[in-house]
């Protein structure tokens, strides 16, 4: 490897297909999940499970949106972009919030004018046990995301499987309140549930759009992967070798650190450099998916216009 070459990890394709793989389901998931809430509002008549269909209609442009980062997000680095396309990722996860926004405000809409004009429900029976179908769907598919995405430090998957336990939680929510109206008589209780789904997905797109913004802005690694590099660095310093201008930043799932490593001017340029592979080896080790840069540096001197510490 050349000096100052950024050593990366291995399991980005592996990566890469895991994502695709459960991005992909959750298109058939999505698309499953769309059949039976249509049938489900179609049977009712219900603004609330018309609510829970269009956010799965929600679902399925942003599963497709991701899929479609993903595979920008895993093109090879070239020289205008040295540092990979990770971040289209985060494209993913904004884009995603502004529908669940979108949807938000459309669902809103329609539970007002049914709440000025008030219906009765027919078919509740079987347009509750339609949605309950699709909850479990999702649910099942979003547990095994949220897995995934803490295994592979991937927010496009982070974010698609909240959004999934999301619709989770508001189709079990319109469910009970649907059969709560024929029981009551309350025809309100339908587009109150629906607006209730619009502020729950409301503040669920705020959370994934602040999320979105703050990974593009070169976030550096969390307090904990940091501690676990500064440790394999003390550990492997010396009397002959020092650390120092250490930078790290994270995209997606990429995680990067930089730093200087002085040696003795009197080593070798063997020597030094696998001295410096040996230290490569262990922050890879330490902090997975980390990518790692050191720049060789003999004793005392520092880059033009970089101050010592």
């Amino acid at each position: 490897m050349r000096p100052g070459a950024n050593r990366r990890p291995s399991g980005r394709p592996r990566r890469r297909l895991s994502v695709r793989a459960f991005l992909q389901l959750s298109v058939l998931a999505a698309l499953s999940t769309i059949v039976l809430k249509t049938a489900a509002w179609w049977v009712t008549g219900s603004v609330g499970l018309l609510s829970d269909a269009l956010e799965s209609f929600v679902n399925l442009a942003a599963a497709l949106f991701a899929l479609a980062m993903v595979t920008i997000a895993s093109a090879p680095a070239d020289d205008e972009h040295p540092y990979g396309h990770n971040k289209a990722e985060y494209f993913s996860s904004g884009f995603e919030g502004l529908l669940i926004f979108g949807a938000s405000l459309a669902i809103a809409w329609a539970a007002v004018q049914r709440w000025l004009a008030p219906q009765p429900l027919e078919g509740v029976g079987l347009g509750v046990a339609l949605s309950v179908v699709s909850s479990v769907i999702n649910g099942g598919l979003a547990a095994a995301m949220l897995r995934a995405a803490r295994r592979h430090d991937s927010i496009v998957l982070e974010a698609d499987a909240r959004h999934l336990m999301t619709d989770v939680w508001t189709s079990i929510g319109v469910a009970g309140g649907v059969l709560l109206v024929p029981l009551t008589g309350l025809l309100w209780l339908d587009p109150l549930l629906a607006i209730a789904v619009a502020l729950n997905i409301l503040r669920e797109a705020s959370s994934l759009l602040r999320r979105s913004v703050d990974g593009l802005m070169d976030r550096a690694l969390s307090d904990d992967e940091r501690a676990s590099i500064d440790a394999v660095l003390h550990d492997m310093a010396s009397d002959d070798v020092r650390f120092d201008h250490l930078r790290t930043r994270r995209a997606a799932g990429a995680k990067f650190c930089q730093l200087h490593l002085h040696a003795p001017a009197t080593w070798t340029l063997g020597r030094a450099a696998a001295e410096r592979e040996a230290v490569e080896r262990r922050l890879i080790a330490a902090v997975r998916g980390l990518r790692v840069t050191i720049e060789l540096l003999p004793a005392g001197q520092e880059p033009p216009g970089v101050r010592t510490p």
